[in-house]
């Protein structure tokens, strides 16, 4: 099965890295990319990834008020957060919001794929970059 993913994040060397790194797995799909939350809803609408991966700052709309939005017209849609936020607090409130994964951009090699193989079988993922 393959695991179609939207990436949404501000920074376009942030998605640039991001697409190349999980382009390289068998039977994933970056399906297209967003630069900031509204823009995630409305692909979400149009293209049903299985996988959103979503930073939190963002201009126009961040990505916890996305997630809340993208929880309630697409449920079956799984959202994880990949965050510069190393907080419990931020983290509490994107689980909140209705993530099912949250990872650190600065620990992203160590946890990305296996946050994404997780969350794409609606298993939680969760690490602050404390963790070892």
């Amino acid at each position: 099965m393959v695991i179609r993913i939207l990436l949404v994040d501000d920074h376009p060397v942030v998605r640039h890295g991001l697409r190349a790194l999980l382009g390289l797995q068998p039977d994933w799909e970056v399906i297209d990319e967003a630069e900031d939350g509204s823009e995630a809803v409305d692909k979400v609408q149009r293209l049903n990834p299985d996988v959103v991966l979503l930073d939190i700052s963002m201009p126009k709309m961040g990505g916890l008020e996305a997630c809340r939005l993208i929880r309630e017209t697409a449920p079956q849609c799984e959202i994880l957060i990949l965050t510069q936020h190393d907080s419990p607090q931020m983290l509490r409130e994107a689980l909140d919001a209705g993530a099912r994964g949250y990872v650190m951009k600065s620990h992203a090699a160590r946890d990305l794929l296996d946050a994404v193989e997780a969350v794409s079988q609606h298993k939680s993922f969760t690490a602050l970059g404390n963790r070892d």
